[in-house]
């Protein structure tokens, strides 16, 4: 203030306070705002870790279902070389008891050409 301006007086000591009531008001709003602001990044955290947690939970499964998929598309494919196998021994078995009977139905019986 200037030296000649009575502190009781003073007609720049009324604006002072009003600017400081002001000041302190908004002081007190920011305040209120700030806090309400960090409450809602505390509750958009809390979420996001919920969210992650349910995503992994979401990708373990989905992973456990790829492999039940591949394992359904592989079992044609293993049924069929099981069948082809299976025929191919039954094949090599009728034909081994046929050489062992003498080839039956043939020229040759027991090393003789007829």
């Amino acid at each position: 203030m200037h030296d000649n301006c009575n502190p009781s007086d003073c007609p720049v000591s009324a604006r002072v306070d009003t600017l400081e009531k002001e000041f302190d008001r908004y002081r007190s709003s920011s305040s209120d705002t700030h806090r309400q602001m960090f409450e809602r990044i505390g509750a958009l955290e809390q979420s996001g870790a919920t969210l992650k947690t349910k995503l992994d939970g979401m990708d373990e499964k989905l992973d456990g279902i790829a492999e039940k998929v591949d394992e359904l598309k592989d079992k044609p494919g293993k049924r069929w070389e099981s069948l082809v196998g299976y025929a191919l021994s039954a094949l090599a078995g009728a034909f081994m008891a046929w050489i062992l009977s003498g080839m039956p139905g043939t020229r040759w019986q027991k090393g003789v050409c007829l």
